[in-house]
């Protein structure tokens, strides 16, 4: 299948600092790009995205950690990255190979030679991006998986200028055009996952930040299997109350005041005063627990939907004792309206 017409140009991957990557990428930074709970979030999407037995799997812009689950038991695993000393470093790879993609963006391994092809937390520093998107299709087997990974956080040097101007949900229209456009997979599918709590002993928890978000986007290359089984999500870990309990926190909310999703007492918020306005109230009861089962499946839920960059708080309105969801676009959202 042939690459198909592009919507964005050259001018849009160009970035601050457009010296030689491999001058920029010679000193080893054997960090952790994300957070040990963002981290841990990609190592079980990667183990249940990924189904086939004994998977051979391309590591696309690798570093010291493939991020693969110890369970998966890969048949081989190939890095590709700018820093030797970081990729001998990573404990999956059975070999590697150092090479620039923004300087050569052609794949040394034959057609249909992988099952799966990552791409994790590199995606903003491809200056030829639907070049690599085509190249990643020609090499992986009909069928075979091709995921992306980001988050917020990136070498503000070497992102390109369309990443650093957009919205997260530009983002994601971004990787689905680099998938469309390249010609070679079928439809894309999204999964969010944000509001997850930083691990205590980490640099930033104390500034009260949530764990790093992390969006994926995903495709099979065209022409496989019909009847083999859908990829599967990985399952919710969020801990939230069987149906029982939650239809009685349900019906408690007027007298306790709480989210029936995590328990957390509601705090008043304020109703804009706009033309728009439509309730009668002033003020509303909102959860503004960014941990909260509710809030942090709505990301994902909305996506799935279309709605990339949404999600909704829990909102109980006492003129007439019924909860709803409210949207925001970001953690801060509403947060100017609290009065209590």
């Amino acid at each position: 299948m042939s690459a198909q017409q592009f919507m964005f140009g050259p001018q849009d991957f160009c970035r601050q600092d457009e010296t030689d990557d491999k001058l920029f990428y010679a000193k080893p930074r054997l960090v952790s790009h994300l957070d040990r709970t963002a981290l841990a979030t990609v190592e079980r999407l990667i183990g249940s995205l990924v189904i086939e037995e004994r998977p051979v799997i391309l590591d696309l812009m690798a570093s010291w950690d493939s991020h693969l689950p110890p369970a998966l038991a890969p048949g081989r695993v190939v890095g590709l990255g700018l820093n030797a000393e970081e990729l001998r470093a990573n404990p999956a790879l059975d070999e590697f190979v150092v090479a620039d993609l923004n300087q050569s963006p052609t794949l040394p391994w034959p057609d249909a030679t992988f099952d799966v092809v990552l791409n994790t937390v590199s995606v903003d520093y491809l200056t030829r991006p639907l070049e690599v998107f085509a190249e990643a299709g020609r090499v992986l087997k009909p069928g075979g998986l091709f995921l992306v990974t980001f988050s917020d956080r990136w070498f503000e040097p070497k992102v390109t200028r369309v990443w650093r101007g957009s919205s997260e949900a530009e983002r994601i229209f971004l990787v689905e055009e680099l998938f469309r456009a390249a010609g070679c997979f079928g439809p894309t599918r999204v999964f969010t996952s944000r509001g997850k709590d930083r691990p205590a002993d980490d640099k930033y928890a104390a500034l009260g930040l949530p764990s790093d978000p992390i969006v994926a986007i995903f495709a099979d290359k065209a022409g496989g299997d019909p009847t083999r089984r859908p990829r599967p999500l990985p399952a919710d870990d969020r801990h939230a109350p069987d149906k029982a309990e939650l239809a009685r926190r349900y019906a408690a909310v007027g007298q306790t005041l709480a989210c029936p999703h995590c328990g957390q007492g509601l705090r008043k918020w304020a109703v804009p005063q706009t033309p728009f306005t439509e309730w009668d109230n002033d003020f509303m009861y909102v959860c503004f627990n960014d941990a909260c089962p509710y809030l942090r499946a709505g990301w994902d839920a909305m996506s799935r939907q279309g709605n990339h960059g949404v999600s909704y708080r829990l909102m109980y309105n006492p003129e007439n004792g019924g909860c709803m969801p409210i949207p925001v676009q970001s953690l801060s959202t509403l947060r100017d309206g609290l009065i209590d």
